[in-house]
């Protein structure tokens, strides 16, 4: 096995995704052949002794993936600071997995958890825009100059930002709100109440149903499961799909004019205005 960046290795063994990792190894809690470890550096578990928080890294580990029905007022997490309830607390799994990306801890329903931190950089990483579907209630009965707001995108007042486009259908009416279904392809903090805020219909109730592929299907709060081999396999294309999709992006040729650009003189670039 050639030398990989150590971010990248802990992804693979489990330690998170790759951006958590970073920090593991910014943090001085890797050493690879008994020397603290830097940001950048690169190692062979084959040959080097990697060693995290005192345990050493197996070169392979077999990859997990599991789905849980998050119910209200648990925490997104591995650990809380606070003391409240986790997702690790209701998946009694020994192995070590974590969970990908978030749900805040007001809302319910399916989240996903693993050891394979390259399937979590692609399901989490906004540049790969995997859907995520979610069953909303929000008060009243919002108008359509209301929901195309939303399908087209927010600003969000906080820090300018505007959301990303997103699929917003009425499913029915009830009582004093009204249950809609939302797809969208990013995922910031709180994004779908605080969106529901500002178009003036809070949301009430919110359950996400879909990762990607993944459907919840019938599974009951709390409770959690393996995912089965046709589940696995429609995640390692997802993997392979947005590999061969940043591949292109890469080798993708700059436009006629950017090399017209590129071209030139550097005299003549640093002269124009």
């Amino acid at each position: 096995m050639a030398s990989e960046r150590l971010q990248k290795l802990l992804a693979q063994a489990g330690y998170g995704s790759r951006r958590s990792c970073e920090d593991i190894v910014a943090g001085g809690r890797v050493m690879v052949n008994g020397k603290v470890a830097q940001l950048g550096d690169k190692a062979d578990p084959a040959v080097d002794a990697i060693v995290v928080d005192g345990r050493h890294l197996k070169a392979e580990t077999p990859h997990v993936y599991i789905i849980l029905n998050k119910p209200r007022k648990v925490v997104t997490t591995n650990e809380d600071e606070f003391g409240r309830k986790t997702v690790r607390d209701l998946v009694k799994y020994e192995g070590q997995i974590y969970p990908v990306g978030r749900l805040d801890v007001d809302s319910e329903g399916l989240v996903l958890l693993t050891n394979d931190g390259e399937l979590a950089n692609v399901l989490t990483h906004p540049r790969y825009e995997h859907e995520k579907e979610y069953l909303v209630f929000v008060k009243d009965q919002p108008d359509e100059k209301a929901l195309n707001s939303w399908r087209r995108g927010v600003v969000l007042p906080e820090d300018g930002y505007r959301t990303a486009p997103a699929r917003v259908e009425v499913l029915k009416h009830e009582g004093n709100g009204t249950l809609l279904r939302v797809v969208m392809r990013e995922g910031r903090k709180r994004q779908i109440r605080e969106v529901a805020r500002l178009l003036g219909h809070p949301a009430q109730y919110l359950l996400r149903v879909r990762i990607g592929p993944i459907d919840m299907g019938d599974l009951k709060p709390g409770k959690w499961r393996f995912l089965h081999k046709p589940e696995i396999q429609a995640l390692r294309e997802v993997v392979e799909e947005s590999r061969s999709r940043s591949s292109r992006s890469k080798r993708k040729p700059r436009s006629t004019a950017a090399a017209r650009q590129a071209a030139r003189p550097a005299k003549s670039r640093r002269g124009s205005k």
